[in-house]
């Protein structure tokens, strides 16, 4: 008779405790700091949700100038990723280094069950990409990507009506994503060396904005790969430019429509939009919450300006400690996952193949 008693106590006991657990910062550490992008975790308002716990970067020079601008205690700082994972333990690691160190860091998190969110696009190559999902799945961490744009929106409202069919069938995409060139906008040095080396990056354009829309336009296809991939790669400033491409033009073909992706460091101002065109409309998203639209029998363009999206789906950070605890659960086909990635790199494989051989390239 006593033990419906005991275990009504255990658990009320338990229920403060997993409140607790609910309640309490994600602990994350940042590995590399070499990436602009670094600044958006670095500088970020302390929501409570997520807490750095540790910070790698071999580049004491630019360690102190980041952490003394976001005053951020130097105690914080590892010289590598084994001193780090010596003196704390974190739950995440976000990595803002090279696209080709995204690999090492998979390698030293994923067997520690140490969950990682990789700035985009998810590898250099599909070589890397590969290592990388096989460790995610043995060792069952989440492997996020974080584009820019999956916060917008103005995507999300675009992909919403899609699904409602309120502009037919989906026959072409078009894809704007870049500025006027890292050097231009004034990127720091740490950055600009390898952004501009095609080892590091694995390419220029390409790789740092066509990343975009491979994954918008897998994200609007429901996970699907196009058939097949078309490609040209200009360098229109090779004295600036001299190892990398600056323009890239990537053209996406499936069954019954059509994807283009229109990557630059050569436009006039920095700009990052999706065109969709429908059987009996269209859709713009023109930023992050203009949404321009047209439909059949409507005699004018509308334009709607969209409330920014709700936490955790408005910041990269809130929906990573939402997922490592456990409240949100991570689709195949969403923009982050690891499956929608994977297509990713593989398209942007195709790409440079295809730019290279001066010919479609058909994926498997």
């Amino acid at each position: 008779m006593r033990k419906p008693v005991v275990a009504f106590f255990t658990i009320v006991l338990l229920l403060p405790i997993q409140l607790l657990l609910a309640q309490s910062p994600v602990k994350i550490a940042v590995v590399g700091l070499t990436h602009s992008h670094v600044n958006w975790i670095l500088g970020r308002e302390d929501i409570g949700d997520v807490e750095i716990v540790g910070i790698v970067e071999p580049n004491k020079a630019l360690a102190k100038r980041l952490m003394s601008k976001h005053n951020l205690s130097e105690e914080l700082l590892y010289p590598d990723m084994e001193s780090l994972f010596s003196a704390v333990k974190p739950e995440a690691v976000t990595a803002f280094g090279s696209i080709y160190e995204h690999l090492e860091v998979v390698e030293a998190c994923a067997p520690r069950g140490i969950h990682v969110m990789v700035e985009k696009p998810l590898a250099v190559s599909m070589e890397h990409a590969t290592k990388m999902a096989d460790l995610a799945r043995k060792h069952q961490i989440h492997l996020l990507t974080n584009y820019e744009t999956t916060w917008y929106a103005s995507n999300h409202e675009l992909r919403k009506r899609l699904k409602e069919m309120a502009i037919g069938p989906v026959r072409r995409v078009i894809v704007n994503d870049g500025h006027e060139g890292p050097m231009e906008i004034g990127v720091n040095q740490e950055f600009l060396d390898w952004l501009t080396d095609p080892v590091l990056n694995g390419g220029g354009a390409v790789i740092d904005f066509g990343c975009y829309g491979a994954n918008l336009m897998t994200w609007l296809m429901e996970g699907k790969k196009p058939i097949s991939v078309t490609a040209e790669l200009k360098q229109i400033k090779p004295d600036i430019y001299p190892q990398v491409d600056d323009e890239a033009t990537i053209l996406l073909e499936y069954p019954d429509a059509q994807g283009v992706i229109q990557a630059s460091w050569n436009w006039p101002f920095s700009r990052k939009d999706m065109e969709v065109y429908g059987k009996t409309g269209y859709m713009v998203a023109k930023n992050s919450t203009l949404l321009l639209s047209r439909t059949e029998g409507e005699k004018q363009e509308k334009s709607e300006n969209l409330v920014k999206r709700g936490n955790p789906y408005n910041d990269p950070f809130a929906y990573l400690a939402a997922v490592v605890k456990g409240e949100i659960k991570v689709a195949a086909e969403d923009l982050s996952s690891l499956e929608n990635n994977l297509v990713v790199v593989e398209i942007l494989d195709a790409a440079r193949e295809s730019a290279k051989k001066g010919e479609r390239v058909y994926l498997k």
